[in-house]
């Protein structure tokens, strides 16, 4: 039922450039659909907020549309629980900032050594500014899963956030999400979730994980360069705001400061349209002509998920056969379900950034490092030998294009 191949027709880039685009855990291609949105705006309505005159009526509404849209996305109760800003990592600096105002010292926040930094780092400055202490969550380095029992060890009545991701961006772990929340909840904390690496792959439903607070980027899930929030409204509608006195006080407004980024903002609406005509096409749980937009995403992103393990399964399967590879994360193929597509591993006798560059030279476009989660990485005792090598998958990648990066990394190792 999955036609990769009409997929692949609607990414300009992959169908034009004579790539094998496997960094994508950095950056997916964007649609089609999403450059269209962003072309039709700038050519048609491109104007500021709120004026009286044709293109800033039509600007706003086309605003007012993709919040809507981006609310069917994550499943948000209201579009004025989307916040868009210029990436997940300035919006959580935000927000922290926002937060840090309802703190005291001798409050606990919790981070885990799975995170990206952009998950750790706005806790550990408002954390020294406030007094507040840091409590960290260990990994299981044997399959670099998070330490579940040991969230419950950090948890305390002065625990005031849980910050967590929903998957890792270093080695693809889908955490619990829903338990983590109901943890936090439960000693009266909030959670904030990084779901950047998972927003491609899982079908988002922040009602569902009963999270407090989740961030996303567009150019994760095929749109522009642009950061989502989601945020409880009522949390929204009564925390601080840093913002220009004319700006409105009620959420999302609130925390857009200033002229955003309207035309990525369009660009965002694209990629969710897409997914949406995705599965209408796909005809899948009621996705057909009449189905509404939720039920489209819906079906868009289990099909994508289906397809997807079917990759991975083939990629974990090649990298296992090759001698020198070890791969770091959940490995065990009764287990895929706990992962997303994004697979690290490291090769004995060539450093990380060499052997990206090496199959560069073939097109093959992989990341090499620490991809910011630096907690990982010296958990783990690689960030001094240059972290790992990540193959990111998406549902625009093949199985020649992985059987083609096998054969070369075959070759590789074995000296050719």
């Amino acid at each position: 039922m999955f036609d990769v191949d009409k997929v692949r027709s609607q990414f300009p880039s992959v169908r034009c450039q004579q790539a094998i685009f496997f960094d994508n855990p950095g950056g997916t291609q964007i649609v089609q659909p999403s450059l269209d949105r962003i072309n039709s705006y700038l050519l048609g309505c491109n104007a500021n907020h709120g004026g009286a005159f044709k293109t800033s009526i039509e600007s706003d509404q086309i605003l007012a549309e993709a919040h809507a849209g981006l609310a069917v996305f994550l499943n948000a109760r209201s579009p004025d629980e989307i916040v868009f800003g210029p990436n997940m990592t300035t919006l959580t600096f935000m927000l922290s900032r926002s937060l840090a105002k309802t703190l005291n010292p001798g409050d606990e926040i919790i981070v885990t050594r799975l995170d990206h930094d952009a998950n750790i780092a706005p806790w550990l400055t408002i954390a020294e500014d406030r007094g507040l202490t840091v409590r960290w969550v260990d990994i299981q380095p044997e399959d670099v899963t998070l330490d579940m029992e040991d969230l419950d060890r950090q948890l305390s009545a002065r625990t005031r956030i849980v910050a967590c991701g929903y998957a890792s961006n270093a080695v693809g772990t889908i955490n619990d999400v829903r338990a983590i929340a109901a943890k936090a909840h439960a000693v009266g904390a909030l959670c904030f979730v990084d779901a950047v690496q998972a927003a491609p792959h899982l079908l988002m439903d922040v009602q569902d994980l009963d999270c407090d607070f989740l961030v996303c980027s567009a150019y994760k899930f095929f749109g522009p360069h642009l950061g989502v929030l989601y945020g409880r409204l009522d949390l929204l509608d009564r925390l601080f705001a840093y913002k220009v006195r004319p700006a409105s006080d009620e959420p999302p407004g609130k925390f857009e400061t200033g002229t955003q980024n309207h035309e990525g903002i369009a660009g965002t609406l694209g990629a969710v349209e897409y997914l949406e005509g995705l599965g209408r096409q796909l005809g899948a749980r009621g996705a057909s002509a009449g189905a509404g937009r939720r039920e489209c995403v819906t079906a868009a992103l289990e099909s994508i998920r289906s397809y997807e393990i079917g990759l991975q399964r083939r990629l974990i399967r090649g990298l296992m056969s090759i001698p020198g590879v070890t791969i770091w994360g959940i490995a065990n193929e009764e287990s895929l379900a706990k992962r997303v597509p994004t697979v690290s591993f490291t090769l004995d006798g060539w450093h990380p950034r060499s052997l990206a560059a090496r199959l560069a030279e073939s097109g093959i476009y992989t990341w090499d490092g620490n991809y910011y989660a630096l907690a990982v990485m010296e958990r783990l005792g690689l960030q001094e030998t240059g972290g790992m090598l990540r193959v990111g998958l998406v549902h625009y990648n093949t199985e020649p294009e992985i059987e083609k990066f096998l054969g070369l990394l075959d070759r590789i190792a074995g000296g050719s």
